[in-house]
């Protein structure tokens, strides 16, 4: 048995959605059926947020999400610009809101996978093509878009 399930990952003014049908044991690997990266449009904000919105809800159902998973807004360290992580939030709000219209929304911690998944950091299996090919199949998977699925694949269990 699997379920369709999405892991969104927002940074700056782009969201990365990788849509995956998900078996129920979670050592199995995924099936990519899509690779989507959304950039919000330029302009007026409210409208440019209304539009993805939209867009992001429209997917959703239309593809049967049961569940998002997305990465957690993180407190910046040290001496992080905060005006661009600010503007992110704001994107990843309107993402999450337009997720829980159709699906069920879990918020997963990069820092929490890093803890509770396996014995690499987060970052590392981002960049680990061993891994990638052992857990997944289907449609092929951007480097770029590995930090949504692997928000997927750890925030599942």
């Amino acid at each position: 048995m699997s379920e369709r399930c999405v892991g969104v990952v927002v940074e700056g003014n782009t969201v990365w959605i990788v849509d995956a049908e998900v078996p129920d044991e979670p050592e199995k690997a995924v099936e990519i059926v899509a690779d989507n990266k959304w950039d919000l449009q330029d302009g007026d904000r409210p409208t440019a947020f209304e539009i993805i919105s939209r867009r992001c809800a429209k997917y959703i159902k239309e593809n049967g999400i049961s569940r998002a998973f997305i990465k957690a807004t993180v407190a910046p360290l040290g001496k992080a610009k905060v005006a661009p992580l600010l503007k992110s939030a704001e994107l990843r709000g309107a993402i999450i809101a337009a997720c829980a219209i159709h699906a069920k929304v879990k918020l997963v911690p990069k820092t929490q996978i890093s803890r509770s998944y396996g014995d690499l950091s987060f970052d590392e299996y981002c960049k680990d093509d061993v891994f990638w090919q052992s857990m997944t199949t289907g449609k092929d998977l951007r480097k770029t878009s590995r930090p949504a699925a692997m928000i997927l694949i750890a925030g599942r269990n």
